[in-house]
């Protein structure tokens, strides 16, 4: 082949693919949940729970191309007469297994923890509730962000003893803002 004909046929091809890729790249911007969108950013907190006050530090990015929302965690409890400092780190990760499915959530932690939710956004009450399916022999969990302003949350991680799947206990209290 020449080199006129190679360049005809590049430039034949690429008109072809560029409106596809930018036809994909357009699609995979929106294939986030916008009402989730309000989350994304870096953002830094401090609460309460059965191991005392603590503070810490979480993002929510968006990853894989808007496929997935990923949350990434660490609190830490200062030492107490009896306890040494206390870290906690997490990840969650929120997904739809198909284009019409749930919104989910599986999170995992540096104690051990694989936690499965169903997500439940209310954008009437700007809350987004993360609930783990009832089992008889395991506690169930609940985990819910509320809106609180543009640039600010209350998070709240509840628990049940197990076989009693609506008893819930608040377990962690805490307040959020956006850095």
């Amino acid at each position: 082949m020449n080199r006129l004909t190679i360049a005809t046929l590049l430039l034949a091809g690429s008109a072809v693919v560029w409106p596809l890729l930018a036809a994909r790249s357009a699609k995979e911007k929106k294939a986030g949940w916008p009402e989730m969108e309000y989350l994304v950013g870096d953002w830094v907190g401090e609460g309460s729970s059965d191991v005392g006050k603590g503070s810490g530090e979480f993002s929510f990015q968006w990853d894989l191309q808007n496929r997935v929302l990923v949350r990434k965690n660490v609190a830490i409890y200062p030492a107490t007469e009896g306890r040494p400092v206390y870290r906690h780190d997490d990840l969650m990760i929120f997904y739809k297994e198909s284009e019409g499915g749930p919104l989910q959530a599986v999170f995992f932690d540096n104690e051990g923890h694989v936690i499965r939710y169903v997500v439940t956004v209310f954008p009437e009450r700007g809350a987004i509730q993360c609930l783990s399916e009832a089992m008889p022999s395991t506690p169930r969990y609940r985990f819910t962000y509320w809106k609180t302003g543009a640039d600010s949350l209350a998070i709240t991680f509840e628990i049940t003893p197990p076989g009693k799947p609506d008893s819930f206990t608040k377990f962690i209290e805490a307040r959020a803002k956006r850095k």
